[in-house]
């Protein structure tokens, strides 16, 4: 691309200037879910390009927009009209996501709505490296590594 933009310069040529390329889906993606409060300047405008170059991502953004406010404010008795909305859109993907989220809309409408939080959910795995080892143990390894057994 490069190339040929210099190649057209050479000969004489007027051509537009080569457009950036656009981000990573992952770093578009995070600048979906960030809130536009905590954005850089240079994620803004990252965004703002992304949005201009892809219409249909600029209606995406609106919506996962509105859900996250949804989340944060805790509005769960907005969640039948932002479900409606993007069962209009022409979204398939978020539709789908909306969909799951009717089959049990009492519970999402609570956990939207109920400031309480339940906290980890899945357990952190334990390692046997972090904890203490004490020679009982390590007598205990030895023998069950030895083929004996303890009475």
């Amino acid at each position: 691309m490069v190339n040929r933009y210099i190649r057209q310069l050479k000969q004489g040529i007027e051509a537009a200037p080569p457009t950036p390329a656009l981000p990573k889906p992952r770093r578009a993606l995070r600048w979906v879910m960030m809130h536009p409060d905590r954005s850089r300047p240079h994620e803004v405008i990252g965004l703002k390009a992304v949005r201009a170059a892809r219409p249909e991502l600029d209606t995406a953004v609106e919506y996962v927009r509105t859900f996250a406010n949804l989340m944060h404010d805790r509005r769960g008795q907005g969640l039948l009209d932002w479900v409606e909305q993007v069962h209009d859109s022409d979204l398939p993907s978020l539709q789908q996501f909306a969909r799951g989220l009717l089959r049990d809309q009492d519970a999402v409408v609570a956990g939207l709505s109920s400031t309480w939080s339940s906290g980890q959910v899945e357990p952190q795995p334990r390692r046997i490296d972090e904890q203490p080892r004490t020679s009982d143990a390590i007598q205990l390894d030895s023998k069950i590594f030895c083929g004996t057994t303890l009475r």
